[in-house]
């Protein structure tokens, strides 16, 4: 029932009683079982969406596989710091339903309904996980998700542990998403690069991102987000501590290793960078899918964050 051939007139949905008034309007007095009826008999029934269609897969994706498998095998040779990054997904602070189950005498009661204006909060968990020590880090915003926010848990994650990890540190490969706050579209991303690590770190960064898609193969998805959701699966996060406490928790007989703070920082969405801005970026992109490689150089600026 999608729409009229004749006019081209389409429709969202029509139960059969919206049918059968049409059916009135034009002279046929039907009931609605005989709708149902007439309408299965030519095979046709309610039916849901089935998600079956694939799009067309970018062609460099492969490309970019390889190209990321080659970098990190170099970074790993030269022994410099390799961190995946990502967003982890909004969680609402409160007495709200946790997906999963725990071994207990009683089910937890928790509200019915998930709204955010009866939470304490929301919080944003942005992720690193450094591939060589199998150890995470997490940041937990409460305002909004963008690349100064990302590039600031990058900082932080750098002068805590990985500038102790990685004495003689020259260079640190970022392996990422192509959308969000780090997309390789966004420009607040690369110039908060420049502008905190490379320049006020004194890192030479290269960033390389998974194409769109191709998410899941992420080392930071199965690695450490994973593992922290099975950490407080079917445990309300009812407060700020609670939550924080749930990622330090999270551990794997592999030896993984999660340590996280709170950021109080506010930020700010719509900041632009204009083109005179970006034209002052020491940015190389690399021959092989430039849009998704990239390396900053430190500049000359005896900024230091």
């Amino acid at each position: 029932m999608g729409g009229d051939p004749q006019n081209g007139r389409c429709w969202v949905r029509r139960s059969l009683s919206a049918i059968r008034a049409a059916l009135i309007q034009r002279g046929h007095r039907l009931s609605r079982g005989t709708i149902r009826r007439l309408l299965r008999k030519h095979g046709i029934r309610p039916k849901s969406n089935r998600k079956r269609l694939k799009t067309t897969a970018n062609p460099q994706r492969d490309a970019q596989f390889q190209y990321i498998q080659r970098q990190i095998e170099a970074f790993k040779w030269l022994e410099q710091p390799i961190i995946s990054v990502d967003t982890k997904k909004r969680e609402l602070i409160g007495n709200f339903a946790q997906s999963g189950q725990v071994w207990c005498a009683q089910a937890m009661d928790v509200n019915m309904y998930d709204f955010a204006s009866q939470a304490l909060g929301q919080v944003i968990p942005y992720g690193i996980y450094d591939v060589q020590y199998n150890d995470g880090y997490v940041g937990v915003g409460h305002s909004v998700d963008t690349a100064e926010f990302a590039v600031d848990v990058i900082g932080q994650w750098w002068k805590t542990i990985g500038r102790q990890r990685y004495p003689h540190a020259t260079d640190i490969l970022i392996l990422c998403d192509g959308g969000g706050s780090n997309g390789y579209r966004t420009r607040l991303w690369k110039q908060q690069l420049q502008l905190k690590l490379a320049d006020g770190q004194g890192l030479t960064v290269t960033v390389a991102h998974y194409p769109s898609g191709a998410s899941k193969w992420n080392p930071i998805e199965h690695r450490l987000f994973s593992q922290i959701s099975q950490t407080w699966a079917g445990t309300p996060l009812t407060s700020f501590e609670r939550l924080i406490e749930g990622i330090r928790q999270t551990t794997t007989t592999t030896g993984l290793a999660v340590s996280a703070r709170f950021v109080e920082t506010i930020y700010h969405k719509g900041i632009h960078v204009s083109d005179s801005e970006m034209n002052t970026l020491d940015i190389e992109w690399h021959t092989t899918c430039p849009q998704w490689n990239y390396t900053l150089t430190p500049r000359e600026t005896g900024i230091c964050f």
